[in-house]
C-alpha cells in the first residue's frame, strides 16, 4: 500500500503540475495578438479538464492514505474489544433494522438544549475517525480547538500583541501600583449541530463487526472534514487587512513587516493548489526559485523558512479569479469549540426512505467555530507573482 500512496502521490502533483503550466500557457496568449478565440476556447477547456484530473488524482490520494489507517485500526476483535465494538455494532444494527427497545432507548436520550442525541459513537471509535480526519486534509489541524463539556458558554482571550510587561521596582519599598487594565476580548461559543445522511444497504448490515466499523469510521470522517472546514473557511474570509500581492517582496513584506514578530515565529503560508502552482515559479533576484524544499523534510515546501501549507482548491476556493494566500498562526486567530458528542441517527420514513424502501442513518457532529485574535493572520491574495528584479550598480567612469 506505501507504494502505491507514493505514486498517487507523484501523479497528483503532476496532474498539479500540468495545470499551472496551462494556465501560464493561457496568461501568456493574453498578449499575443496572433491568439485566436477557437485558441482561446480551447486552452480554457484544456485548464478545466486538467483541474478535473488533478482534483480526482488528489481524492485518489488520499483514499489510498486513509485506506492505510482503516487496516491499521480495524483488525480481528480480541475478547475486551468485542465487549465494546460488537455491542456499539449490534446496537447500531438493531437500531437501523427498527428493533422496538434499542430504538425507543436510542431516541429517548437528548441533550441539554432537548435535542435528540441519537446513538452515540463510543471514544476509541471516535480515535479511529480522528485519525482518518487527518489524512482528508483537515483544516482543523491548522486552528486551536479546544475540548468543551457544555453547549454553549465562552471564553476571556488577551491578544499577544497586547500584553504589558510588568514594572520596574527601583527601591525595595516602592508602592507596587496598580498595572495597566489588559484588553481582553469576551469570545462566546454557541455548540451547533451538522448532520450528513447516507444510505445503508442490507448488505451492510450482514457484514463483520470489523467492516461495518471501517466503513461507519471513513464515512463520518470524510463528513466531519468537509464541515468543518468549511466552518474553518469561513472564519478565515472575514480576517482582517487583506494586501494585494503583485510581486516577489510584496511576499517578504508580508513575514517582516505586516505581522508582529512575536506571532511570525509560530506563522506558517496558507494557499490553494492553484496559488501554489504560481509561486512555485517565482524567482528571486538570483534567480533562485522562492518556494524552497525543507531540508528534514522533501515533500514540505518552505518560504524564508516559514512552512507553506497547500489546501485543495476544492477546500479553498479562488476568489474573483484571485488566489489566496495567507500568513499568520490560525492557532490564535480561530478557536474550534468541539462538543465531541458525534452520535447517529436513522429513519426509513424520511428524505425518501419510504418512497424507495430503504434506511437512511445521521451522523451528527457538535462543535463552533469563532474567531479569537484576528491580528495574528494576514489573508492576501493573488493572481501572478512577479521575479524579483535585479539590482546593479553602475560601475564609475574612469
Amino acid at each position: 500500500m506505501g507504494q502505491n500512496v507514493n505514486a498517487l502521490n507523484e501523479t497528483w502533483i503532476a496532474a498539479g503540475q500540468k495545470v499551472s503550466d496551462l494556465q501560464a500557457k493561457a496568461q501568456a496568449m493574453v498578449d499575443d495578438d496572433t491568439v485566436t478565440a477557437e485558441e482561446v476556447a480551447t486552452i480554457k477547456n484544456d485548464i478545466e479538464n486538467a483541474k478535473a484530473k488533478r482534483d480526482l488524482a488528489h481524492e485518489n490520494l488520499v483514499n489510498a492514505q486513509a485506506e492505510e489507517i482503516v487496516n491499521t485500526e480495524v483488525h480481528p476483535l480480541d475478547k475486551e474489544e468485542k465487549d465494546q465494538k460488537r455491542k456499539f455494532v449490534d446496537e447500531f444494527k438493531d437500531y437501523v433494522n427498527g428493533i422496538p427497545n434499542v430504538v425507543n432507548e436510542v431516541n429517548s436520550s437528548t441533550d441539554e438544549g432537548g435535542n435528540r442525541i441519537g446513538l452515540t459513537i463510543p471514544q476509541d471509535i471516535e480515535t479511529t475517525i480522528h485519525a482518518l480526519v487527518r489524512q482528508y486534509e483537515s483544516l482543523q489541524e491548522l486552528v486551536n480547538v479546544e475540548h468543551v463539556t457544555t453547549s454553549n458558554g465562552s471564553r476571556v482571550y488577551e491578544k499577544w500583541t497586547d500584553v504589558t510587561p510588568l514594572t520596574n521596582l527601583d527601591n525595595e519599598d516602592d508602592l507596587i501600583g496598580d498595572i495597566d487594565d489588559p484588553k481582553l476580548t469576551l469570545v462566546k461559543y454557541l455548540i451547533k449541530r451538522y448532520a450528513g445522511i447516507q444510505t445503508i444497504t442490507n448488505s451492510l448490515l450482514k457484514d463483520t463487526a470489523e467492516n461495518i466499523l471501517a466503513w461507519l469510521s471513513q464515512w463520518i470522517a470524510k463528513k466531519v472534514t468537509v464541515t468543518r472546514n468549511a466552518a474553518i473557511i469561513e472564519q478565515m474570509k472575514v480576517l482582517p487587512k487583506k494586501p494585494t500581492i503583485a510581486k516577489f517582496d510584496d511576499i517578504k513584506d508580508m513575514v517582516n513587516v505586516q505581522l508582529d514578530p512575536a506571532i511570525t515565529t509560530t506563522s506558517i503560508f496558507i494557499t490553494n493548489q492553484s496559488g501554489y502552482g504560481v509561486l512555485a515559479k517565482v524567482k528571486d533576484a538570483f534567480g533562485n526559485y522562492l518556494l524552497q524544499h525543507d531540508p528534514t523534510q522533501p515533500d514540505v515546501h518552505m518560504i524564508d523558512g516559514k512552512t507553506v501549507k497547500v489546501v485543495s482548491d476544492k477546500w479553498l476556493p479562488d476568489v474573483s479569479g484571485s488566489h489566496p494566500l495567507y500568513f499568520g498562526d490560525l492557532k490564535q486567530a480561530i478557536t474550534l469549540f468541539d462538543r465531541e458528542q458525534m452520535s447517529l441517527l436513522s429513519t426509513n420514513v424520511g428524505a425518501g426512505a419510504f418512497e424507495r424502501d430503504q434506511t437512511k442513518i445521521r451522523v451528527i457532529d457538535r462543535f463552533d467555530v469563532r474567531p479569537t485574535d484576528t491580528d495574528a493572520v494576514i489573508a492576501g491574495s493573488f493572481k501572478e507573482v512577479a521575479d524579483q528584479k535585479a539590482t546593479t550598480s553602475e560601475t564609475p567612469k574612469a
